[in-house]
């Protein structure tokens, strides 16, 4: 059994306590059930359930700490991993961050599981593929694509007092159409808690119409265009930079929050105005857990409001060497966007490049937050309000705050990655180089 209740999971926890003899100790406990699906060239590969459980006990004399892990949870195996993390801790070096564990917290209800998604059965999986590939194979177009689905717990508790305890469930699902002249390719990403609100049909559909749309795309010259971005295609700058919102890092003048000459950019204002960006671990469409791996209880949270930067992150241990209340780092991310749909976006440009996705993104300067990468599966020209042609795929030079100051209009809010982000339309995001792939 990998899925523990609430009870359960704290008898397990005390028991693990009871047997400790160090200073400090603190014990985590988590567990999963996962089923997938996998499918390439039109037909299922591979198919698969698993469940796994396991506990970590952190003993600790002063900043010495050891660690033991286990997953098989008997009182035998219980008490020599307890005594184990103790012998270890007595040979460990001191820790001069080390931080004593919290006391008892309390933290908001999780609304993360739903049963509908932990009782997704083997058959479920193979429709959804089904459904995948045979409209795929009817359009001339081969599938490849994954469902994972997963029912999660995770638990903790130390001897200063504190227990913590999460239940979630996640269902995820990319898949990827070629067409068999090999010239077209869609993609599309869907993840949610509540599995009744997955289509795998319609996103399916999504991703065969855009390769059967990317079809003998044309080369345009590299330069600076005006964009249309879908979520997938700004999601991964944009968690870049929100890496950037940690105290430390800007105290220490390794990241972009920080500034010349020391201190930091809390408070100043460093994109368009338009933009907000928060984390919620209760927003109910991108629920998240209310507390973190250190026990902190995580709330709601302004990181950027109208352009400002209004929080960095402060672990424990920097906030005391600060003087400051720690600031726990967000588990989501979102974006406030506006009622744009793609469609009013297109109508409204001119002369445009529509981009479904960015991958292979790699940095080029730490301190201005400057990426590259790549389009793919499914680059278009936009010219007149209408979608002219497939275009061959950039390689891109572009910071998301260069990005976030050429801000022209905010489009809906989409979940992607567990986080919420919407359609943007930027000017002068820079292409430097055409690529031949796909």
């Amino acid at each position: 059994m990998a899925i523990y209740t609430k009870e359960e999971a704290k008898q397990l926890l005390d028991k693990a306590l009871s047997y400790s003899k160090a200073e400090t100790c603190e014990v985590n406990l988590s567990g999963d059930n996962s089923g997938n699906i996998r499918y390439a060239r039109n037909t299922v590969s591979t198919a698969g359930y698993q469940n796994n459980q396991n506990m970590v006990i952190q003993s600790s004399f002063g900043n010495r700490v050891g660690v033991a892990t286990l997953d098989e949870f008997t009182d035998e195996a219980i008490a020599r991993a307890v005594k184990t993390s103790e012998e270890l801790a007595k040979l460990a070096p001191e820790n001069p961050e080390f931080m004593p564990p919290l006391g008892p917290q309390e933290y908001d209800e999780s609304k993360q599981y739903y049963e509908s998604t932990a009782n997704i059965s083997p058959d479920y999986r193979a429709e959804v593929a089904s459904k995948s590939i045979e409209p795929a194979r009817a359009k001339d177009v081969t599938a490849a694509g994954f469902l994972n689905d997963s029912a999660n717990f995770s638990a903790m508790a130390n001897s200063n007092g504190l227990f913590a305890y999460n239940q979630s469930t996640n269902l995820d699902f990319t898949v990827t159409m070629r067409t068999n002249d090999g010239t077209g390719s869609g993609w599309v990403t869907r993840d949610v808690n509540d599995v009744n609100l997955f289509n795998g049909e319609e996103a399916s559909a999504i991703a065969i119409d855009k390769a059967l749309q990317s079809r003998n795309s044309k080369a345009i010259e590299p330069g600076k265009y005006t964009v249309i971005l879908e979520p997938a295609a700004s999601e991964q700058l944009l968690g870049n930079m929100f890496g950037s919102f940690d105290a430390r890092t800007a105290d220490e003048g390794r990241s972009f929050m920080s500034k010349e000459g020391g201190g930091t950019k809390l408070g100043e204002k460093i994109v368009d105005e338009r933009i907000n960006i928060y984390s919620d671990p209760q927003h109910p469409l991108v629920p998240a857990p209310t507390w973190n791996g250190s026990g902190q209880a995580v709330k709601r949270m302004d990181w950027l409001k109208n352009g400002v930067v209004k929080n960095l992150a402060y672990s424990r241990y920097w906030a005391k060497e600060k003087g400051v209340d720690p600031v726990p780092f967000p588990q989501n991310g979102i974006m406030e966007g506006g009622n744009a749909s793609l469609e009013d976006m297109i109508k409204d440009t001119k002369k445009g490049v529509l981009v479904t996705r960015l991958w292979y993104i790699r940095t080029v300067d730490p301190q201005t937050l400057l990426y590259t990468g790549l389009t793919r599966d499914g680059t278009f020209y936009i010219e007149n309000g209408k979608i002219k042609h497939p275009i061959k795929n950039f390689r891109f030079n572009e910071s998301p705050i260069i990005m976030l100051n050429n801000l022209e209009t905010l489009g809906q809010q989409v979940r992607i990655n567990g986080n919420l982000i919407p359609y943007m339309k930027v000017r002068d995001f820079t292409f430097t180089s055409l690529s031949d792939a796909v």
